[in-house]
């Protein structure tokens, strides 16, 4: 008999410790919160260290601080850590959180006693953790089996029309020289789909599963992607086809537990890493299979979820971040889920194609009334490619997120001397019920166009 099975696992949450029942084989990760990352105040004199070039460039061109925030955590602090026998599985220098993962249960409490750490908590309880799905070998062809429409834009054109968008692209806007990163659960056999054939990937990365393939697992991000990247006239052309992509994959989808919060930490601070201008995450959370991490629509306040505090950072490092509301309409959560309630983020609903509400789509507001979601786009019907290349008809904030996402690139590229608050604001301001926005469909349906020739003629203030 395996000696854990008489141990408890000990999570601090606020004020309490939690008990959890320790399982044979099972491993834990604890997230730390550090009360410093042993950094000096002069740390931010040498931005090359620690910054890449193009973090560096993203900065400057947005005029925005480089802060003690952005150095990483000290080495002597995680090599204080790691003396406790656990192994680091992720970290955030932005929070200063470190993860770490043990085979003892009990390591919390060598690790609670670190003069650095101010409290823990459990983020996750299992076995086969480091464990992927199988990748194939198979390297062929996937081209959608459709007719080919007469429309350039293929089956893809409504979507956009919607949101005037097809007349940015008119204008030449299709997101050139942008940078997108995608945030979601895995892009199955994009690299093998011939709409993807001239996508301009910038690279790929795994925060879940380090090392392997963001392309063997999950078609969920290929969807997504689908929406903002696609480029196969007569079939289906997305929201920004000109634009560069970083596809990274934050989301286990074999269980729920926090730490995909931290996996998505680690998925946007790389983005920034990578100088990215553009965040599409079509993820959310608020409840996890571990019943001591539930959040509450009373936290949906910008400043409480984990995740939702690190989205707000990647807003103050000038990324503009486009989150998906969330498809809890219908649901006893109902509400907008994390980390969509982060005040500068620009939140997706969603409506079907004669502009009602999708029944799905999460409400807000937020705790402190705020209005989200910001704005709606179809989340109903949306044209999208899957795994096998096919084209389909799916439902989903997931989707409506994107459209607005890639157009929001496009814009940007119009309107370069905008920041990501001002575009946000320019977005809303001229979206079809900005003076009376709602708790179901925010400031209404973005109207792109009309947005790139209100800056023209009246720059906003």
């Amino acid at each position: 008999m395996d000696v854990r099975l008489g141990r408890t696992a000990l999570c601090l949450s606020g004020w309490m410790w939690l008990i959890m029942p320790a399982m044979a084989g099972e491993n834990y990760c604890f997230r730390l919160y550090l009360k410093d990352k042993g950094v000096p105040e002069t740390a931010v004199t040498s931005p090359e260290t620690f910054l890449s070039a193009e973090a560096v460039e993203r900065r400057t061109k947005r005029n925005v601080e480089i802060t003690l925030s952005d150095v990483p955590i000290a080495s002597s602090h995680i090599e204080l850590i790691t003396a406790t026998g656990v192994r680091v599985v992720t970290q955030s220098k932005w929070l200063a959180s470190v993860v770490v993962e043990s085979e003892d249960s009990l390591s919390v409490e060598r690790l609670k006693a670190l003069p650095m750490v101010d409290s823990v908590l459990c983020v996750w309880q299992g076995s086969d953790r480091l464990t992927p799905t199988e990748c194939s070998e198979d390297t062929s062809v996937l081209t959608p089996d459709c007719d080919r429409s007469t429309e350039t834009y293929g089956y893809g054109a409504s979507q956009l029309n919607m949101l005037n968008g097809m007349r940015l692209h008119d204008a030449g806007r299709k997101g050139q020289g942008i940078r997108i990163a995608v945030i979601d659960a895995g892009f199955l056999h994009v690299d093998r789909i011939s709409a993807f054939a001239s996508l301009r990937l910038l690279g790929t990365h795994n925060p879940v599963f380090p090392g392997h393939s963001v392309f063997c697992e999950d078609d969920h991000g290929t969807k997504v992607l689908s929406c903002l990247g696609a480029n196969l006239p007569g079939v289906m052309i997305g929201a920004a086809p000109e634009a560069s992509y970083l596809l990274i994959k934050s989301e286990d989808t074999r269980s729920e537990f926090p730490v995909e919060e931290d996996y998505w930490a680690a998925a946007i601070e790389y983005a920034d890493s990578m100088g990215v201008d553009i965040v599409s995450s079509s993820l959310g959370y608020y409840r996890f299979d571990s019943a001591d991490t539930l959040y509450t629509p009373s936290d949906l306040d910008g400043r409480t979820a984990f995740i939702t505090r690190v989205a707000q950072a990647a807003a103050d490092k000038g990324m503009l971040v486009f989150c998906s509301a969330g498809n809890e309409g219908r649901h006893e959560w109902e509400k907008i889920t994390f980390p969509a309630d982060a005040p500068d983020v620009l939140t997706v609903g969603a409506i079907a194609e004669d502009e009602q509400l999708s029944s799905f789509s999460s409400r807000g507001f937020t705790a402190d009334y705020r209005i989200k979601p910001d704005v709606v786009a179809l989340g109903s019907g949306v044209c999208v490619i899957d795994a096998d290349g096919t084209l389909r008809h799916t439902n989903g904030t997931s989707f409506s997120t994107p459209i607005v996402a890639g157009l929001g690139a496009c814009l940007w590229q119009a309107l370069p001397w905008l920041d990501n608050r001002e575009l946000i604001a320019l977005i809303r301001r001229t979206a079809s019920q900005a003076e009376q926005p709602d708790a179901e469909r925010g400031y209404g349906i973005p109207d792109m166009y009309k947005a790139y020739i209100h800056e023209l003629n009246e720059p906003v203030q």
